[in-house]
């Protein structure tokens, strides 16, 4: 019978992207959300946090408050945190550690997928 086989804690995961990333630049890969902490050359090895708590940029006005609590999803198309999936379009990042008002341009959250 074949049982699993410890490798690491899972704070970061490897990653080798097909080009360069920027530190603090959002990865999504299907379902899974990480973040750059450190630049990575296009075809070198580097990681993604994929614990942890961030600031993430989320859009200002009217009604764009999250609630610390609240389930925040990363929408790749305006590169922006927000509280709605979209019918899944957004992928989940995790839950707002902190309140944002209407007029922070970025919301903290606490990466949990």
């Amino acid at each position: 019978m074949t049982t699993a086989i410890f490798v690491h804690d899972g704070e970061v995961i490897d990653y080798t992207p097909a080009s360069d990333v920027a530190a603090g630049a959002v990865v999504v890969q299907g379902d899974l959300i990480g973040v750059a902490r450190t630049p990575i050359a296009a075809n070198v090895l580097g990681s993604l946090a994929v614990d942890g708590v961030f600031d993430f940029p989320k859009t200002a006005g009217t009604g764009s408050g999250i609630a610390a609590g609240a389930n925040c999803y990363w929408d790749v198309a305006e590169a922006v945190a927000k509280t709605d999936s979209e019918t899944g379009a957004n992928k989940l990042i995790g839950k707002s550690v902190l309140a944002a008002t209407d007029s922070d341009e970025t919301v903290r959250i606490r990466l949990s997928q």
